[in-house]
């Protein structure tokens, strides 16, 4: 056999291998925070949009949440002001909130443009729509760290309409408290509030590692599949440190509270959501119920 029909057929092996993924996850809702390297570098932003147009039109319900914290820092500094962090979680005063809000209205539309011009209908959405996210007052081990809120309601029926209509949501992380003053949310738990709310059947996030490991110290440690109990066991015994503890508790809250699995995926691998959902390979950790397997072998 020559080489070129070779390489076909490798293609064709390729599609077989993700048909058992795309029939069980036809019609299902994926959560994908986006967030890191991948929102900066154009090339790796258009391969995620490619990721997730794809996951839409194989028939998955995608549903983008976005950050914008490396962008906001930018424009604070552009404005002359000085970030200011407290115990890692940045000091939101109402101009830094002015200028939050701008930003991630910035990137929110230029992601849907980005969805858009491939082909498929994309809505951005900010957590005030509709009183999509409904927060209170966040505080960072007592203390202030202004209008940064802490999600206590999803109107989740925003975007079950939106879905239904067969748009493409792209969620901001802004909302409202009972007295309608705008607050900034973490992206990491505004994707777990919607996933929750949503009861998801994946929510991914993309981030500037590989995944989880045992010791962060050392690449081969890195860990494929945790159950939610050995998620629970790295944290208590101190394996897991600084941006990876919230996540990894933002995991086990959401497969608690209804969402099928979670995978933490390293946004800096051209398409790593693809790779991880329809391959029996996967890249990155996937957290999961006890006596659930990562991968689907059509039984």
């Amino acid at each position: 056999m020559n080489e070129n029909m070779q390489k076909y057929l490798d293609k064709a092996q390729v599609l077989i291998e993700a048909l058992p993924y795309i029939q069980r996850f036809n019609r299902k809702i994926i959560v994908v925070k986006y967030g890191g390297s991948a929102m900066v570098d154009e090339e790796l932003k258009r391969r995620v949009i490619e990721d997730v147009t794809l996951l839409k039109l194989c028939g998955f319900k995608p549903i983008i949440v976005h950050g914008g914290g490396k962008e906001i820092s930018r424009w604070v500094g552009k404005a002359g002001m000085e970030p200011k962090f407290i115990n890692g979680l940045r000091v939101t005063d109402e101009d830094t909130m002015e200028i939050a809000e701008m930003v991630l209205g910035r990137v929110n539309k230029s992601l849907v443009q980005l969805v858009e011009s491939l082909g498929v209908r994309a809505i951005g959405v900010s957590g005030k729509d509709g009183a999509l996210l409904k927060v209170e007052k966040k505080y960072s081990e007592g203390q202030d760290i202004g209008y940064v809120g802490e999600i206590r309601e999803v109107n989740a029926q925003v975007l079950y309409d939106l879905l239904e209509k067969d748009f493409l949501p792209i969620v901001c992380p802004v909302g409202l408290d009972d007295d309608y003053n705008t607050y900034n949310i973490n992206a990491d738990d505004a994707a777990c509030a919607i996933a929750r709310a949503m009861k998801a059947e994946k929510l991914a996030f993309l981030t500037d590692i590989e995944g989880v490991y045992k010791d962060p110290d050392d690449p081969s440690t890195l860990i494929s599949e945790l159950w939610v109990e050995q998620a629970r066991e790295l944290i208590e015994k101190g394996y897991i440190g600084g941006g990876m503890l919230p996540k990894l508790q933002n995991c086990i809250d959401a497969i608690e509270h209804g969402v099928s699995r979670v995978h933490i995926l390293d946004g800096r691998i051209p398409h790593c959501l693809l790779l991880e959902i329809f391959t029996n390979k996967g890249i990155g950790t996937a957290i999961l119920h006890q006596k659930e397997s990562r991968y689907y072998h059509g039984e």
